[in-house]
């Protein structure tokens, strides 16, 4: 989907080649000041790839196993759910993987007000099939985790490498607010580029500083909580 404004509601996009199948995307978006609303995008590995630009989710279900949202969009993921399957023999899953390849760049993913957890395939087997909540897929990979609630499927480390030691120093991960048996931030990875912050940091990645969603989002008809709201 590459024309600007695309808009969805209440439609469901999936690829159905299972967690064996590879690379398998639902939907690949590189449209511009885009919105998905009250949509499903499922999958296994690669289901979502926000490609580019700016981009905002709405009380979606996405649904995956290995990055299965990536790319190098400015996106924001409100009040959405995020469903963790249960991935191939062996393997494990990772659901953000963010492609931001250079500091000047303002991509990144906000999770804001989500529900992270297991789907019907994966929770009776969710405590020994191991789940994170990211990994850098590029050097500045940025992803932020806020006011939203994380099930204890994602292991008490919350992060994972994507080869040996690279980006862990470059890479922008960072958590706030969040809630659930998976959240506590004890135990987290202790990189360089990992971060619990506050809320002026935060805010940073709200909808309205983030991808400017004041600006356009409005005149979408579609629903939106601009700020950080407590």
């Amino acid at each position: 989907i590459t024309g600007d404004r695309f808009i969805a509601r209440d439609i469901g996009f999936q690829n159905i080649a299972g967690p064996e199948g590879g690379q398998a995307l639902a939907m690949d978006i590189a449209s511009d000041r885009s919105v998905l609303y009250r949509c499903s995008i499922a999958g296994y590995q690669d289901t979502l790839y926000a490609h580019a630009l700016r981009q905002f989710y709405r009380e979606s279900d996405i649904y995956g196993t290995v990055d299965f949202i990536f790319g190098n969009a400015a996106a924001v993921f409100q009040n959405c759910y995020l469903v963790l399957r249960r991935p191939q023999y062996g393997a494990y899953n990772v659901i953000l993987a963010n492609g931001r390849e250079d500091p000047g760049q303002s991509t990144g993913f906000s999770i804001q007000r989500c529900r992270i957890g297991a789907g019907s395939d994966l929770s009776p087997v969710k405590h020994s099939v191991e789940s994170y909540l990211g990994r850098p897929w590029k050097k500045y990979s940025r992803s932020v985790i806020m006011q939203s609630i994380i099930d204890d499927a994602i292991r008490p480390r919350g992060w994972i490498e994507w080869s040996n030691n690279f980006a862990l120093d470059t890479l922008y991960f960072a958590e706030y607010s969040n809630s659930g048996p998976g959240a506590s931030t004890s135990n987290r990875v202790k990189w360089r580029g990992h971060h619990v912050i506050g809320a002026e940091e935060a805010a940073k990645f709200s909808v309205a500083n983030f991808i400017g969603g004041n600006t356009w989002l409005p005149s979408t008809g579609i629903i939106f909580d601009s700020g950080i709201i407590a």
